[in-house]
C-alpha cells in the first residue's frame, strides 16, 4: 500500500460534513494524517492536531494541505460523522492480500469500556481476525456483548472464509453459527462449554474412558514452561451419537491439555472442542492460533490506551477503533531497519522521525 492508494481509498469515502460549511481540509488528508497519527502513538483529537502540526513539514511533502494542519476539532468532527461501515471497507488492507494457504480467523468480541455514555452502553465490537496476517478481515459493532451471538453471522457474510478455519469461543458454539459457516465453505474449531452442558460433558467423559492419538508442543520462556497434549476423536459412531446431525459437517472433538510450570508451581487446564478438522496437528494450530485475538485485544488496550479513550460521541469510537486496528496491522507487517522492535518502538520510531520510518509501512 502506498500513500496513492490510501488517498484513492479514503477519496472513495462519503464525505459527510455539513454542505456549505467551512470545508477547507480534503477528507482524505485528514483520514491520512489520523492514521499517521495513531500508528505514532497519539491517542486523541488534541494529540492528533499537535503531533500533525510538529511534522507538517514531513505531510507536505506528499498532501495537498491547502489550509495547512487541520485543528482538533476537525479531526473530531470529521471521525463522528463518516459511516464506520463504509470507513471500514474502504480501508480494508485484507483486500490486497493474497491468500496462499488456509488461514485461522478468530472471532471475538472487544467491548469499549471508554465509549460508554449517560444514554448508551459501552459499544461491544466483533471482529473477524486473520491471524497468519495479524489484520482485521471484518467487524460488527453492537450495543452489548449479550448480542455477540446475533452478529456472527451477520459478520460471516461480510467477509470471504472459504477454506480457512473459523475459530470461535464458547459462546459460539451455536448451531446456526457452525451451519453457517459450513455454508461459507469453512472449517469450524468451536469451543465447548457449561452453555452446552449436554455436549461437554459426553465429550468429557468420551475422553475420560478413550485414549486417542496426541499431538504434542511445549514452549519455555520466562521461567516458564507449557506443555499442551492436543487430541482429536473422530470415532464416526460416537460422533453420530453426539451430533445426531444438528451440528453441521461435525467431524470430530478435541480435547487440549495444558500444564504450565511457572516458579514450581504446576497447573493443568483442560479444554475441549467440536470441529470439522480430522488433522490434529491442523486442529492444533487452530485452536493456537485463536489466542492471537487476545492478544490483538490486549495491544489495543496496553499499547493504543482503547479502554481510556474518551472518543464517545457519534461514531468516533467506532472509527478509532477502525484506526487503531489499522496502525497495529501496519505496524505488525513493518520490520524498519532493526529486527524484532517491540510496537511501542516502532511507534516511537515513527513520531520522531515519520520522513526517515514511514516507507518502511506504505511499501
Amino acid at each position: 500500500m502506498n500513500i496513492d492508494a490510501m488517498e484513492l481509498m479514503f477519496g472513495e469515502i462519503q464525505d459527510v460534513r455539513r454542505k456549505g460549511g467551512n470545508l477547507k481540509h480534503k477528507l482524505s488528508d485528514i483520514l491520512i494524517m489520523s492514521l499517521v497519527a495513531v500508528m505514532s502513538g497519539c491517542r486523541n483529537f488534541n494529540a492528533f492536531e499537535r503531533y500533525c502540526d510538529a511534522r507538517s513539514a514531513f505531510f507536505k511533502e506528499f498532501l495537498d494541505l491547502p489550509n495547512g494542519i487541520p485543528d482538533a476539532d476537525t479531526f473530531r468532527r470529521v471521525l463522528e460523522r463518516i459511516s464506520p461501515e463504509e470507513f471500514q471497507k474502504h480501508l480494508a488492507i485484507a483486500k490486497d492480500v493474497l491468500k496462499d494457504k488456509w488461514q485461522v480467523i478468530a472471532i471475538d468480541g472487544k467491548t469499549m469500556r471508554g465509549s460508554v455514555s449517560a444514554n448508551r452502553d459501552p459499544y461491544h465490537v466483533v471482529s473477524a481476525w486473520v491471524k497468519e496476517k495479524s489484520l482485521t478481515l471484518g467487524q460488527v459493532t453492537v450495543d452489548n456483548k449479550s448480542n455477540e451471538i446475533k452478529v456472527i453471522p451477520k459478520l460471516l457474510d461480510l467477509i470471504d472464509v472459504t477454506g480457512d478455519v473459523v475459530t470461535i469461543d464458547a459462546m459460539g458454539c451455536q448451531k446456526e453459527i457452525a451451519q453457517k459457516i459450513v455454508e461459507k465453505n469453512a472449517d469450524y474449531v468451536l469451543a465447548v462449554k457449561g452453555n452446552q452442558k449436554e455436549l461437554y460433558d459426553a465429550i468429557k467423559d468420551y475422553f475420560e474412558n478413550n485414549r486417542e492419538t496426541v499431538y504434542l508442543t511445549q514452549e519455555k520462556g520466562h521461567g516458564r514452561i507449557e506443555k499442551r497434549e492436543y487430541t482429536l476423536c473422530t470415532d464416526s459412531d460416537f460422533i453420530k451419537w453426539l451430533s445426531e446431525d444438528k451440528w453441521a459437517k461435525l467431524t470430530a472433538v478435541g480435547k487440549v491439555k495444558s500444564t504450565v510450570t511457572c516458579r514450581g508451581k504446576t497447573s493443568v487446564v483442560e479444554r475441549y472442542y467440536i470441529t470439522t478438522l480430522t488433522d490434529t496437528k491442523k486442529f492444533a494450530e487452530s485452536v493456537r492460533g485463536h489466542w492471537s485475538i487476545e492478544s490483538m485485544h490486549w495491544m489495543l488496550d496496553v499499547v493504543f490506551g482503547e479502554d481510556t479513550s474518551r472518543a464517545r460521541k457519534d461514531h468516533s469510537a467506532q472509527n478509532m477503533n477502525i484506526l487503531r486496528k489499522t496502525a497495529l496491522t501496519l505496524l505488525k507487517q513493518c520490520t524498519m531497519d532493526k529486527p524484532r522492535l517491540s510496537m511501542q518502538c516502532k511507534m516511537i520510531s515513527i513520531c520522531l522521525n515519520p520522513a526517515k520510518y514511514f516507507h518502511y509501512l506504505i511499501d
